[in-house]
């Protein structure tokens, strides 16, 4: 990379909402961009977690782009090996690989207040862009809990965002830590093969049947040969879920009936009674993440499977120790303790027109507005900011509105001219924010009863959006320039630009 290289947008990051912003700058005919991406592959979180059993939560058909839907999806619910396939598929049929820079991780990004301009520093050297589009997203960075002891294990430790592939679970005594989306993939896959296998469980989740099956070869030639069937059954499946979002945003008391299906998942499997106590919520469901499994509870029934009611609290040697008191001997710990979601790593890098950091910002809890842009960051957006997440859909719809919400960005810029950046007004993200909270009031993550990753140190619900995905659709689907200020270069800056410009063309 040349030390002086320029380009109009730097995308950061190439799962699906990095990937996604390349597509929709092309389609704005912006073709002078970049991708920067720190691995050596594209896939964000389905190429980093590649742990026994994983796969996706949402159907197939609504776990991919609007705009490159895929008839031949295997399964109903699709596993991660097909969806990091699509991403790659992604990349290569709408012509993104010129533009993407592997193994170039984000060091440092600060704003030139003089150039308006973006300087980025990598890992490959150092570039400069007029707007930062951030797709980092929230599930890249793995969190390990300090554990007393934990470095001196003589076992192997691993997170399942960074499986060890090398290492043989046969015969082995592991330790699994957490119950989230990962910990139930990963125990009825591993429960098979490893000797022994200790759940370490600091909350029980509501785990609802996963209605998973193997598409038919005649159901992906219809859907091949007439794709509006194919856009028909992702409808159906966005306006079910539609359908159900007033019950999580200002109903919770109507989940009482998912309880019921939940609790039957389990008793089918579950017969002791000491153990179906241990396993059963007190909270409303839909409070934390409802997971999904058929496989999840037929494996803690196993006679190699023990649940221990605590999280992990010391470890003594090979001895791991709950905070119950409970002692188990273990040859492996895997973690399976979730995400900086609420404290990105990615914000300590990104240094904005005030020289403080994002991390700085958004001590006292992220803001942004309409899940896009930050006071004090002019000409930044991220993807799949604050209040962006779901509890019960696909984020692919969140992500599309996004990509409608930076293309409304680009055109505003381009009318204003290339010295000339958007800085978003605090009073409008704060306008935004509390309304946003306001609404938050009311729904199951804040009444039902649970402290959730949702929620931030100050106990604010900063990942979630509490509404429907049609609703954040009309919200972003066109920049208000009311919302923001116009930021002009200094008149000389402007003129030295405009000098060695001319000096350039004279040569």
């Amino acid at each position: 990379m040349s030390q002086h290289e320029h380009v109009r947008v730097a995308v950061i990051g190439s799962g699906f909402g990095g990937l996604g912003a390349a597509v929709r700058l092309r389609r704005e005919g912006v073709t002078d961009f970049v991708v920067l991406e720190r691995a050596d592959s594209v896939g964000g979180t389905w190429r980093d977690n590649s742990y026994p059993g994983c796969a996706c939560d949402v159907p197939s058909h609504l776990y991919s782009f609007s705009f490159a839907p895929n008839p031949d999806w295997p399964r109903t619910f699709s596993g991660q090996q097909h969806i990091r396939a699509y991403l790659e598929h992604v990349a290569d049929t709408f012509r993104l690989r010129s533009h993407i820079r592997l193994n170039h991780e984000v060091l440092m990004m600060r704003w030139d207040r003089d150039e308006l301009r973006w300087e980025i520093e990598t890992s490959r050297g150092t570039l400069t862009a007029d707007v930062v589009v951030s797709a980092t997203g929230p599930l890249s960075d793995p969190k390990i809990p300090e554990i007393p002891g934990l470095a001196d294990f003589p076992g192997k430790v691993f997170h399942s965002a960074r499986w060890d592939h090398d290492y043989d679970l046969r015969g082995k005594r592991v330790a699994m830590i957490g119950t989230g989306a990962s910990a139930i993939q990963i125990v009825p896959a591993i429960q098979p093969e490893a000797a022994h296998v200790t759940l370490f469980q600091r909350t029980p989740p509501w785990v609802l049947p996963r209605m998973d099956r193997a598409i038919s070869g005649p159901e992906r030639w219809l859907h091949r040969q007439l794709p509006f069937t194919g856009a028909a059954r992702r409808g159906l499946l966005w306006g079910i879920r539609e359908l159900q979002v007033s019950a999580f945003t200002k109903r919770p008391n109507e989940l009482g009936l998912i309880e019921s299906i939940a609790k039957r998942n389990m008793s089918r499997s579950i017969k002791d009674p000491a153990l179906r106590a241990t396993l059963t919520p007190s909270y409303r469901i839909g409070c934390k993440r409802i997971l999904l499994s058929s496989e999840y509870y037929p494996a803690l029934a196993r006679p190699n499977v023990d649940v221990v009611a605590s999280g992990l609290a010391e470890v003594r040697g090979s001895t791991v120790v709950a905070a119950d008191g409970t002692e188990t001997e273990a040859d492996a710990i895997i973690f399976g303790t979730g995400f900086h979601v609420t404290d990105l790593p990615i914000a300590e890098r990104v240094v904005g027109a005030d020289g403080i950091t994002l991390a700085e910002a958004w001590k006292d809890g992220m803001e942004s507005l309409r899940g896009a842009t930050a006071a004090g960051f002019p000409n930044w957006m991220t993807i799949i900011g604050p209040n962006t997440g779901l509890g019960n859909s696909s984020m692919i719809l969140m992500i599309e509105s996004q990509l409608n919400y930076l293309a409304s960005y680009m055109r505003q810029l381009n009318v204003l001219g290339e010295r000339a950046a958007l800085a978003v007004r605090p009073s409008a993200v704060g306008a935004w924010n509390r309304r946003v909270q306001e609404r938050m009031e009311r729904t199951v993550w804040k009444s039902g009863g649970c402290n959730s990753w949702y929620l931030d140190a100050n106990g604010r619900n900063t990942t979630l959006w509490p509404g429907t995905t049609g609703e954040f659709r009309k919200a972003t689907r066109e920049v208000d320039l009311a919302e923001y200020e116009v930021v002009r270069m200094p008149v000389e800056t402007a003129r030295s630009a405009e000098a060695a410009e001319t000096a350039e063309v004279v040569l």
